[in-house]
């Protein structure tokens, strides 16, 4: 049996990267021109890797967003982070190698908002409080 990775990387040379990060989630994205819409996920097919149907289209938006949905071959090593934070971070990963591909898609990407960084993550629990901001309940007597 082929690795789909070692596959799609002997078969194209050059490639379009681009790293991605949502909470503690990593992806580095390399965009294959010429190629036909797959997405290898750390050695898996998109869909088998993330079953969720939100996050498959949440991968999917840069995509459409700049009308390449079936142009490139993509493959993605995503380390860190729960489902959907990996899933926010790869779309974020493409967004950017789309902008080393063809700078002209900064302003689509842009509006589109897939190249913010998304820094929001779990606030650290704080001293006397149960969680982050919730204190026990306050007893009058």
């Amino acid at each position: 049996m082929s690795n789909p990775m070692t596959d799609l990387i002997s078969t194209e040379g050059r490639y379009f990267y681009g790293v991605g990060r949502r909470k503690s989630a990593s992806a580095q994205v390399r965009l294959y021109p010429e190629g036909t819409g797959r997405i290898i996920v750390n050695g898996k097919p998109v869909d088998e890797y993330f079953s969720r149907e939100m996050d498959l289209i949440t991968i999917a938006n840069p995509l459409q967003a700049a009308g390449h949905a079936s142009t490139f071959d993509i493959t993605v090593r995503v380390v860190g982070g729960g489902v959907t934070g990996q899933a926010d971070a790869v779309a974020h990963g493409v967004a950017r190698a789309l902008v080393v591909y063809d700078e002209e898609l900064r302003p689509t990407m842009r509006r589109g908002g897939y190249l913010t960084r998304d820094a929001r993550v779990k606030e650290r629990k704080k001293p006397g409080l149960k969680r982050a901001r919730k204190a026990p309940q306050y007893t009058k007597r």
